[in-house]
């Protein structure tokens, strides 16, 4: 069996490396594993009046924190959901039998930010209801998620782009550029149906692209053809066109009728 020791000395060692600028995520990954091991193996069951356990608890929640930002460091979104799930039990469930983390609300928040990334809004919003009423107007970690929620519900795209620099933590922008890349292929899917054709200027515009590249990277993905004007063509110059053109001055003609004969019977 593990003994507690050996669990804090690697533990110890994988909060060295891992608050290293230049960390070396594969020895993380190593270590991550190791003492995942070893607090399966430490029995224990969790009392107020233990010390030992309370100290276990307090290192197993350290390691599932450490576990979360190190998923998203290595881009694993299946892997930084379970971390967070475990974590949730620490956080909710044992409260009262260890003290609060410094970084519960910056890896609450980090969870809200992947729930609306992945477009799971019913979801963001019960985890959103978890969290103590003031907490919510006055956290940092929680304020920038429910902020991008609010530029995505009214529309305000130009403000979700901006708030990429605003983010209070790195990890945030794993998350926020999956979250821009969504809002982008919407804005897209928008111009292919609003225009017929669009200079790639213009296209970078309003796609929050600054450069030729990234449009021209964009176009790509979305089969986008490039004519010789250097327009984006979106729709078919050689296909018949099937609307037929509004019969404006039938419509008025109409329109004037059934308004006499509204007179007529009142």
């Amino acid at each position: 069996m593990a003994s507690l020791g050996n669990v804090n000395q690697l533990f110890k060692e994988l909060k060295t490396e891992f608050s290293k600028g230049a960390r070396d995520l594969k020895k993380c990954g190593n270590l991550l594993e190791q003492l995942k091991i070893s607090l399966i193996k430490i029995s224990y069951i969790p009392t107020s009046d233990s010390q030992a356990s309370q100290q276990e608890l307090v290192i197993a929640r350290d390691v599932l924190e450490i576990g979360a930002e190190y998923s998203v460091a290595i881009k694993d979104i299946q892997s930084f959901e379970r971390y967070i799930s475990q974590l949730k039990c620490y956080y909710y469930d044992y409260k009262n039998l260890i003290p609060e983390s410094q970084n519960k609300y910056k890896l609450l928040g980090l969870n809200l930010l992947f729930l609306l990334s992945q477009n799971r809004v019913a979801e963001f919003h019960t985890e959103l209801e978890l969290l103590p009423s003031e907490i919510i107007p006055s956290n940092k970690f929680v304020q920038y998620p429910l902020s991008l929620e609010q530029c995505l519900m009214e529309g305000r795209y130009n403000k979700l782009f901006k708030a990429k620099g605003d983010a209070p933590a790195e990890c945030y922008n794993f998350f926020v550029d999956i979250l821009l890349d969504t809002v982008r292929n919407e804005i897209g899917a928008c111009l292919e149906r609003a225009y017929e054709k669009i200079s790639i200027p213009e296209a970078g515009k309003r796609l929050n692209l600054s450069s030729k590249d990234e449009v021209v990277k964009f176009a790509q993905k979305r089969n986008w053809k490039l004519g010789a004007d250097n327009f984006y063509h979106f729709i078919d110059e050689n296909m018949p066109k099937t609307k037929e053109p509004i019969p404006s001055v039938e419509l008025a003609e109409m329109a004037i009728t059934y308004a006499r004969e509204l007179e007529m019977i009142v």
